[in-house]
C-alpha cells in the first residue's frame, strides 16, 4: 500500500461536526423571539431574512470557499456513516417545534401586524430551507428517509415536489421540457409562475402515468400527491383546531415564501444551461457543465452541500458529505444567498449571470437555453 492510499483510508472529514450548523436553520423563529426578548427590538421578528440574506453573504465573504473532495478511497466509509444521516433526520423536530411556536406567537397578545409578518417571513425561511432537506431525503433509497422527506415538504404544501423533482427534473434538467431550469434573458418573476405550474401539472401527470402503469385510479389513496398535500391539510388543520383559525392566514403566507424560496434556487442552479440532442433525437447525458455550482463554505454547510449541484445530478444517490467539485462545471460569483438577492432584481442579475453564460459558451450564445418572448414584445435575450 502507498503512502498515499494509507493516508486516503485514514483521511477524517474536517467538516464532520460543523455539518451540524445546518441545524441553526429550523431553529431561527426562536432565534428570533429571543432576540427581541433580549433587545427588545422588535425588529428581530424579521431575523430569518436578515440571517439569510445579510449575515450569511458577509460570513461567505469572510470564510471564503472551498473546493476540496474527498478522497474516492473513503466514499463508502461516509456514506456509511450515519452521523451525517442524523443531520438531516434531526431537521424535521426542530422545523415542527418552530412552526408550532410561531403559531403560539401568532395568537399571542402584544404582537403587531408587522411583527407577525415578520415572525410569517423568518417562518417561511425554515419552510424553504425544509424543502432542500426533503430534496437530500427524497433521493435516498431507505424507505425511512422517503417518509421524512415528504413530512418535510408539509409545511411548505409543496409535497408534489418529491415526484416532479426525481422523476421530472433530474430526467428533463437543462432542455425545454423541464419547467424547473431557467432560460438565458427569462427574469425571475416570468420564471416563477411557469415552474410553480408546470412542475405542478409534470408531477400529476407523472404521478397518474404511474398509478395507470400499476393498474390503480389516479384518486387514490396510492396517489402520493395527494397524500402529501392530505399531510399538509392535516399539520394545518391540527395548528388551526390547537391555536384558533387566526394561524391559518399566516400558515399560507410562511408556505408561498417557502416554496418561493425554493423557486428561486431552481432558476440560479441551471440558468441558460442547455443539453444538446443527440442523432438519435436524445438528449446528451447530464454533465458538471449543465448546472451551476458554488462552493463557498458557509452555504454548503447549511445547505447540505446543495451547491455541488453538478455531482448531485450525475449522481443523485450520492449523499451530501460526498459530493465533488468539478473545475468543468460553470461556477456562481457568490453562493447561493447572495444570488438569490440577484434574481429578484432582473437587471443586476443580468449584468452579473450573462456574460458568465456567455462566457461559458465561448461566445456563442446559440448553445444556450435561449429564452423565448411573448409575441409582440421586444427579444431582450440577446447582449
Amino acid at each position: 500500500m502507498s503512502y498515499q492510499d494509507a493516508g486516503e483510508l485514514h483521511w477524517r472529514d474536517p467538516k464532520r461536526h460543523l455539518w451540524l450548523l445546518a441545524l441553526a436553520v429550523p431553529t431561527l423563529p426562536l432565534q428570533a423571539g429571543a432576540l427581541v426578548q433580549a433587545t427588545g427590538l422588535r425588529l428581530f421578528w424579521w431575523w430569518g431574512p436578515v440571517f439569510a440574506f445579510a449575515v450569511i453573504p458577509l460570513l461567505e465573504r469572510l470564510t471564503g470557499s472551498d473546493g476540496a473532495n474527498p478522497p474516492d478511497a473513503v466514499t463508502r466509509r461516509l456514506e456509511e456513516d450515519r452521523f451525517y444521516r442524523w443531520c438531516t433526520y434531526l431537521y424535521l423536530p426542530l422545523q415542527f417545534g418552530a412552526l408550532v411556536w410561531a403559531c403560539g406567537q401568532w395568537t399571542a397578545a402584544g404582537l403587531s401586524v408587522t411583527d407577525r409578518l415578520g415572525l410569517t417571513a423568518t417562518t417561511g425561511v425554515v419552510a424553504g430551507v425544509a424543502i432542500n432537506t426533503a430534496h437530500e431525503l427524497g433521493h435516498k433509497r431507505a424507505q425511512l428517509e422517503r417518509r421524512l422527506s415528504r413530512m418535510a415538504l408539509a409545511q411548505s404544501c409543496y409535497g408534489h415536489f418529491y415526484v416532479e423533482h426525481n422523476h421530472g427534473h433530474h430526467f428533463r434538467v437543462a432542455t425545454p421540457e423541464d419547467p424547473a431550469s431557467s432560460r438565458f434573458g427569462e427574469s425571475f418573476w416570468h420564471f416563477l409562475p411557469r415552474s410553480v405550474l408546470g412542475g405542478l401539472r409534470s408531477a400529476w401527470t407523472l404521478e397518474a402515468s404511474r398509478l395507470q402503469r400499476r393498474g390503480r385510479r389516479t384518486l387514490s389513496p396510492h396517489n402520493d400527491i395527494l397524500t402529501a398535500w392530505s399531510l399538509s391539510a392535516a399539520l394545518f388543520g391540527t395548528l388551526a383546531v390547537t391555536f384558533g383559525s387566526a394561524v391559518l392566514p399566516y400558515l399560507l403566507l410562511q408556505a408561498v415564501l417557502g416554496f418561493c424560496l425554493l423557486e428561486t434556487v431552481n432558476y440560479l442552479e441551471h440558468y441558460g444551461l442547455l443539453r444538446r440532442r443527440r442523432p438519435d433525437g436524445r438528449y446528451e447525458r447530464v454533465a458538471p457543465r449543465h448546472s451551476w455550482n458554488s462552493n463557498t463554505t458557509i452555504s454548503n454547510l447549511l445547505l447540505f452541500q446543495l451547491q455541488r449541484h453538478s455531482d448531485h445530478h450525475a449522481n443523485p444517490l450520492r449523499r451530501y458529505q460526498t459530493l465533488r467539485h468539478f473545475d468543468e462545471a460553470p461556477q456562481l460569483p457568490a453562493g447561493y444567498a447572495t444570488m438569490i438577492v440577484l434574481a429578484w432584481l432582473t437587471p443586476l442579475w443580468r449584468r452579473v449571470m450573462d456574460p458568465r453564460l456567455v462566457a461559458h459558451y465561448g461566445g456563442d450564445i446559440e448553445l444556450a437555453h435561449l429564452h423565448a418572448p411573448a409575441p409582440g414584445r421586444a427579444d431582450r435575450t440577446r447582449t
